[in-house]
């Protein structure tokens, strides 16, 4: 988390984004579930997002935390890839859906069942588990997974499966991995800092920058464990540009 002190305005304005946030969920995620029956998956993968679009506008003007994207050329934009990210916020689960598109998520299954919210992702095709059941959770990856890639449609999965402190990295779980490896399609890595600016389990919204590195797509080459640790590898050697100073490509 930054070292910005959190003064009462700081709070004043992450509980309106927070308020507004929410609002604008639950009247969108209505609006799209009455309407998905008229649009086709891209139709409704688009319309969902403008909510996501509207809340990073939010982020920006009301709670000062601005984008920086680097390596942005290399998401393929004619191939559905495996995208292997960090997992420190809610915000990644809604930016990322803006930088691979179309896409779906792998979650676990409960998320379906939140109102509102849970209703609008069950729209986008994600890849619902049930982690009590580790051996089911794998069957169900690799065959919704290799499913949603043959459609076209890249795969965004967080291989540390819960969400770490700003500044740290969990141990990475193989399903990924064994998923682009199954399906022959390739991996995209991707690294952020976005627990400084919105810390999970927090209504906060620091002032900050939130900074995205994309790393060039991995090819499954000597099985899921090599590409599991090359992913890995290239997280942590890719860590220290979150923060270097003048760090800057695509600004939001």
């Amino acid at each position: 988390m930054t070292d910005i002190p959190i003064g009462l305005g700081i709070r004043l304005r992450s509980l309106l984004f927070f308020l507004v946030y929410n609002l604008l969920g639950i009247l969108h995620s209505s609006l799209s579930v009455l309407l998905a029956p008229l649009m086709a998956f891209e139709q409704r993968y688009r319309f969902v997002n403008l909510w996501t679009h509207v809340c990073m506008w939010l982020l920006r003007h009301l709670n000062g935390v601005r984008i920086e994207v680097i390596g942005r050329e290399h998401v393929p934009r004619d191939e559905a890839v495996v995208v292997m990210a960090n997992h420190q916020s809610e915000w990644e689960t809604f930016y990322l859906q803006l930088i691979v598109a179309p896409q779906a998520t792998v979650l676990k299954q409960e998320l379906l069942k939140v109102p509102f919210f849970g209703w609008a992702l069950a729209l986008l095709k994600p890849i619902a588990i049930d982690r009590g059941k580790p051996v089911n959770a794998m069957k169900t990856l690799l065959r919704l997974g290799k499913a949603r890639l043959d459609e076209g449609i890249s795969v965004v999965i967080y291989p540390e499966g819960t969400r770490q402190p700003s500044g740290c990295l969990g141990r990475f779980n193989p399903g990924g991995a064994r998923l682009a490896c199954h399906a022959g399609a390739r991996v995209v890595p991707m690294i952020h800092n976005a627990g400084d600016c919105w810390p999970a389990r927090s209504m906060l919204r620091l002032p900050g920058t939130i900074r995205l590195v994309i790393g060039e797509p991995l090819c499954c080459e000597g099985g899921a464990e090599d590409l599991l640790s090359r992913v890995e590898a290239w997280m942590h050697q890719n860590s220290g540009l979150l923060r270097a100073d003048g760090f800057s490509d695509t600004p939001e």
